[in-house]
C-alpha cells in the first residue's frame, strides 16, 4: 500500500531499505521515544524490520521525501494492533524534527485508517516527549486523561505513557490545524 501527502510518499519497506532505515533510526534520541525499538539499534534490527510480513489491515509505511537522487527515508508511520484497538505510531529521524513531517505523515495514515473502515484510533506518547503530544493534538487526538506505564525496549524500563484517542467519525478529523 502507498499513500501520497503534500511532501511525502508513504510506502512499504523493502529489503534494500535496511541501510537507509538504520541510518535514520540508530539514534538514541529517536529510539528512547519508541516502545518497540531496542537500544542499541543494530543493522540486524533494520533488516528484520524491512523483512516483516505486511498486514494490510494495519499498514506500516516508510516516510520518504522525494528528491533528485531518488527518495530519502526520514521516518516511519503506521498502525498497530493493541489489546484495546488500533494504535497510530511514528518516528522521525533527528534531522527532520520540527518540520511538520510527523503531523503530515500521520494525517495520511489517518486517511488510510478511515478507508480501512476504522472508527477509532489510539495513540500515546511518553510523558517526557511533549513534542509528540503536540503532534497528536494537531491531528485531533484527545487526551483520555489516563497515563499508563508502557515498556520501552530502547530504555529497558517502563515509562509513563500519556494516552489519547481519536474518533474517526468526526468531520474535522485530520484536518490541518494551527500549530
Amino acid at each position: 500500500m502507498f499513500h501520497v501527502t503534500e511532501r511525502l510518499l508513504l510506502r512499504p519497506a523493502w529489503p534494500e531499505d535496511a541501510d537507509a532505515l538504520f541510518g535514520g533510526i540508530a539514534d538514541k534520541g529517536v529510539v528512547r521515544n519508541l516502545a518497540r525499538a531496542p537500544w542499541p539499534y543494530l543493522p540486524e534490527h533494520a533488516r528484520q524490520f524491512v523483512m516483516r510480513e505486511a498486514n494490510p489491515r494495519v499498514p506500516n509505511f516508510l516516510m520518504t521525501l522525494p528528491g533528485q537522487n531518488g527518495s530519502q527515508i526520514i521516518g516511519s508511520v503506521g498502525l498497530g494492533e493493541t489489546e484495546t484497538g488500533v494504535e497510530l505510531g511514528y518516528w522521525i529521524a533527528r534531522p527532520y524534527w520540527g518540520q511538520g513531517f510527523a503531523t503530515e505523515a500521520a494525517r495520511g495514515v489517518i486517511e488510510v485508517a478511515k478507508l480501512l473502515g476504522y472508527e477509532r484510533l489510539e495513540a500515546g506518547h511518553f510523558a517526557d516527549n511533549p513534542a509528540s503530544g503536540r503532534v497528536l493534538r494537531k491531528l485531533g487526538f484527545r487526551p483520555t486523561g489516563k497515563v499508563a506505564p508502557r515498556f520501552s525496549c530502547g530504555r529497558g524500563e517502563e515509562v509513563d505513557c500519556v494516552l489519547f484517542t481519536l474518533d474517526l467519525a468526526e468531520d474535522d478529523v485530520a484536518a490541518p490545524q494551527a500549530a
